[in-house]
């Protein structure tokens, strides 16, 4: 960290504000190279909790930054580790909350542009909104101003951006114990004054779940890792390889060289998603279980039901 960096940062944190020019001079200071030191990462959530007023244009430098220094900390890059996501946590955490909606906008960032995040990342995230559903307080409540027990137009954009995010639970899909948890939030929430996206973001969220495609052949962080390296060696036997598979592409294509249109290959994309499509009876029983838990069916279980059937669905989705 450059001494001028932590002069400005020292200067925020006295003020409890940043002026625009104070925002540029520490951009140019800490990431006019396009990367930040750890040191430099921390001092901005430290700035960050001191902010009594955050404007959109500290959000969007805090966002930036930070994505960018753990999006490019990750081995390979786009794949965070556990360390990251413990220290990420920890620097959200440090007061026991998340302390503001810049911190859950850096979240949602990180699940849409990264590769994958570690498991206990996206249980931290996904337990933040539910609880702030769930009690009324939290950086999605205006203060906490707002009643528990409904949710918010905010709180609809995050959880959409988190279930069908990149790094979320089930990349590009949404994953049982997602599904599960739009259920807890649906029962905390029936009659109340709800957001006008939530019945179709809970339709729309479960029943991807049951019905949605998920490639069950994505590359996790430890073969995405050796397929970098071995693109990137430069030696003769790779070299070799590599005409291979351009020569067989040549004489019949690449689907030759990958395997695909002989017997046992991999089921084609199209295949694949037809197949996930049907509810499984396993899905069933987990979704009929959902349903006699209260001993009756509400308006949006019902529109669920409709969604999967593939009719118009009602009840205000």
């Amino acid at each position: 960290m450059s001494l001028h960096f932590r002069e400005l940062a020292e200067q925020a944190i006295n003020d409890g504000g940043i002026s625009p020019q104070e925002l540029l001079n520490l951009r140019r200071e800490g990431w006019g190279d396009g990367a930040i030191a750890p040191d430099e990462a921390e001092a901005l959530f430290v700035v960050n909790n001191h902010l009594t007023a955050p404007s959109p244009e500290w959000t969007d430098a805090f966002v930036e930054a930070l994505t960018e220094h753990l999006i490019a900390g990750g081995s390979p890059r786009g794949y965070l580790s556990q360390n990251q996501a413990d220290w990420l946590v920890g620097q959200i955490d440090a007061d026991g909350k998340v302390e503001s909606m810049a911190e859950l906008e850096l979240l949602a960032r990180l699940f849409e542009r990264a590769a994958a995040v570690p498991e206990s990342l996206k249980n931290y995230a996904l337990h933040q909104i539910e609880q702030a559903v769930l009690t009324g307080t939290g950086p999605t409540r205006d203060g906490g101003n707002l009643a528990a027990g409904s949710v918010t137009e905010a709180e609809c954009r995050l959880l959409r951006r988190f279930i069908f995010s990149s790094g979320g639970d089930r990349p590009g899909a949404v994953s049982q114990g997602e599904a599960e948890m739009l259920f807890r939030i649906k029962d905390a929430t029936l009659g109340a004054s709800n957001a006008k996206e939530w019945p179709l973001l809970f339709v729309q969220g479960v029943g991807n779940y049951l019905q949605g495609w998920s490639s069950r052949y994505a590359v996790d962080a430890g073969r995405a890792q050796q397929l970098e390296a071995f693109m990137n060696d430069a030696t003769p036997s790779v070299g070799r390889f590599m005409g291979r598979v351009a020569t067989s592409a040549i004489g019949g294509g690449f689907a030759k060289v990958l395997g695909f249109g002989r017997k046992g290959a991999t089921p084609s994309i199209t295949e694949q998603a037809a197949e996930a499509e049907a509810v499984t009876q396993v899905e069933n029983a987990w979704l009929q279980a959902k349903f006699n838990g209260d001993g009756k069916m509400d308006e949006l279980e019902h529109a669920l039901v409709v969604f999967l059937q593939d009719e118009p669905v009602r009840a205000g989705v």
